[in-house]
């Protein structure tokens, strides 16, 4: 089942994906009249930039998540529109020029499945442009939930836990989107680590997203327990003499198009 987010709450936590996101908005080759799905919008903030440069064009933002769906809302306006909806149940035909996701597929598990929708909704000539985690990602999070999940306390509730995340290697998705039919297609591996400026830079995004999963599995006498296990673990493992404190995030990028045309040049942005 979708996880349910703190609109608000991922607002101030995710300084280091709305970099990253737009950093790649930055880099699209739009000519002002596309019609463009977002595939896990959160917020909206980037849903809202993409907005910005199609005048004649409309952007759709989906997510699972109503709690962000609510926040993003409040951004509404012509060319940008939301819906309620997991990205599992992705239905279009034919119907985007681009579809772009940041920082979201990651949470889907099945992505032969999802490149086989995402071509299917593409328009003859149009690209995908996605960013979500890939091996490596979170290294010190992970160890730390992984070693609460495991402790006395706690680990009946994680009995029949499934890990909520697909973090692949570069060749690994390499595979994939070949295997998709998508065509001039880039995956290319991108070292993203990041310094936090304080502890509650970090506190703020170990609660929104990351602990989300496994604070739903515990009930409400131990959720506080596990939570400042967790922090008090990450304090331990991330902060630096300066006061910041870190963790690894890796990245995978991914350009293709859905073409029939087969060519040997670099594929637009």
């Amino acid at each position: 089942m979708p996880h349910e987010f703190d609109g608000k709450k991922y607002e101030k936590a995710s300084a280091h994906q709305k970099e990253w996101g737009s950093a790649i908005i930055a880099e699209l080759c739009l000519t002002g009249n596309e019609r463009v799905l977002d595939l896990g919008c959160g917020d909206c903030v980037l849903s809202s930039q993409i907005a910005d440069l199609l005048p004649c064009g409309e952007v759709v933002g989906i997510d699972a998540s109503q709690g962000m769906i609510d926040v993003a809302c409040e951004r509404k306006r012509r060319n940008l529109s939301f819906l309620l909806r997991d990205i599992d149940s992705l239905d279009g035909v034919e119907e985007f020029d681009l579809i772009f996701s940041n920082a979201t597929l990651h949470w889907v598990k099945d992505h032969e499945r999802l490149l086989c929708k995402v071509r299917r909704a593409l328009r003859d000539g149009g690209k995908i442009r996605f960013n979500f985690a890939g091996e490596g990602n979170c290294l010190h999070f992970f160890r730390v939930v992984r070693e609460c999940m495991k402790m006395d306390t706690f680990q009946e509730y994680f009995r029949n836990f499934e890990w909520p995340w697909y973090m692949p290697s570069v060749p690994e998705y390499m595979v994939t989107v070949e295997h998709s039919g998508l065509k001039n297609s880039r995956v290319l591996g991108e070292n993203a680590d990041r310094y936090f400026p304080d502890t509650q830079a970090m506190v703020n995004w170990v609660d929104q997203p990351s602990l989300v999963p496994f604070l739903s599995m515990i009930t409400d006498a131990d959720k506080q327990k596990f939570r400042e296990i967790v922090i008090s673990r990450m304090m331990e493992l991330t902060l630096q003499e300066d006061g910041r404190c870190f963790e690894t995030f890796r990245r995978i990028n991914v350009i293709a198009e859905n073409s029939d045309a087969q060519s040997s040049a670099r594929p637009a942005l």
